[in-house]
């Protein structure tokens, strides 16, 4: 890890009865994260009202601190779900109970602006309770809506969503949503790029909230698990500007020009052509949005010959032009500010970050 990486504190706090997956999952993306890219890092501390705490699978885990008096600011206060039956003998109802309770008064306690809180399936349940989700959207399993509706009656609760991202509040459903939850984030944090190479280290498809409004362009055709495939993209991805040709990828994943073409249109569902202008206009799209710079300035920086060049290309993505993006940018730059969303500060330009290294019902 770089002396100048960033490094992002994640406080992980254990509810009586964890549900696993719950925990584990979401902590595997940042453990493999850290693993493929040397920007971000992840510091990870455990806290729970028990030295023990009996899991789902009736493991009882052990190791973690207590609830801490201070929370660091910046931190990321990640709270996983529990689940109903835990395997082997049966929980002790009234210690669960008061286990709960005291996470809740902490959380309450505890948490401030400047503090994220990511919930994992009925770990929004506990947010709730202590007033974290007023005035937020939120989400949870689909069977426990109505009761994070009861416990937040001032949140908006939306069903059928994979996750929620409000400011500074992140909520996710069910189980393996804390999976998707957590590589939206890095996502954010590392670059997609880094997300998509966890995605597959995991064997997990990358998916973005059905809440959307479209796919995100840098994940686009994804969905696959060619390996050639995906070096191209990832190729494609870290410099879209470059002078891509079918003959430079081809000699780069170890394939025939005419080869690796067909495998673009078999797994990724495109030509290797419209795989290299949408990482262009997604580029294109980052940098209205986020920069000052004239169309000029960034159809080159984007890889274009010229401004014309790519609104030409832009028309086959998206009807309204690059200039109207610029104006609903700076449209809402006038609104009055939210608090931030995590890791917006380090949404740059994903296209400059260095290749990846190689290496993804019970409510909970």
């Amino acid at each position: 890890m770089s002396g100048t990486a960033r490094h992002i504190p994640v406080l992980v706090v254990l509810p009586p009865r964890a549900l696993l997956l719950d925990l584990a999952g979401p902590l595997e993306v940042l453990r493999i994260a850290g693993t493929v890219q040397d920007r971000v890092g992840f510091a990870v501390a455990y806290a729970a009202p028990r030295a023990l705490t009996r899991c789902s699978i009736g493991l009882d885990l052990g190791g973690a601190g207590m609830l801490p008096d201070t929370v660091a600011d910046g931190t990321i206060v990640l709270l996983p779900g529990s689940a109903t039956r835990v395997l082997g003998d049966a929980p002790d109802q009234a210690a669960d109970a008061d286990a709960e309770a005291e996470i809740v008064a902490w959380l309450r306690a505890v948490v401030r602006p400047g503090h994220t809180v990511a919930t994992v399936c009925e770990g929004a349940l506990l947010a709730a309770r202590a007033g974290l989700l007023d005035g937020y959207a939120c989400t949870t399993h689909h069977a426990s809506c109505d009761r994070l509706r009861a416990a937040a009656p001032r949140a908006r609760v939306l069903e059928n969503r994979l996750f929620v991202q409000d400011r500074d509040r992140f909520s996710s459903a069910g189980v393996t949503a804390g999976i998707d939850l957590m590589l939206h984030l890095v996502a954010e944090w590392a670059g997609p790029a880094t997300a998509v190479a966890v995605a597959r280290a995991l064997v997990v498809y990358m998916r973005r909230g059905p809440d959307d409004p479209q796919l995100s362009p840098w994940l686009e055709g994804r969905s696959h698990l060619h390996p050639a495939v995906h070096r191209a993209q990832d190729a494609i991805a870290a410099d879209p500007a470059r002078d891509w040709s079918p003959a430079l990828l081809g000699r780069l994943v170890g394939a025939s020009p005419r080869n690796l073409a067909r495998l673009f249109r078999l797994h990724a569902g495109m030509t290797v052509t419209d795989a290299v202008n949408r990482s262009r206009v997604a580029l294109a799209r980052d940098l209205i949005a986020r920069s000052d710079l004239g169309l000029e300035r960034i159809a080159e920086r984007a890889g274009f010959g010229s401004a014309r060049h790519m609104r030409r290309v832009w028309r086959q993505f998206h009807a309204a032009a690059p200039s109207s993006l610029r104006a609903r940018s700076a449209d809402v730059a006038a609104e009055p500010a939210n608090p931030r969303p995590v890791g917006r500060d380090s949404a740059r330009n994903p296209a400059k970050h260095p290749p990846l290294r190689a290496e993804r019902s019970d409510p909970g």
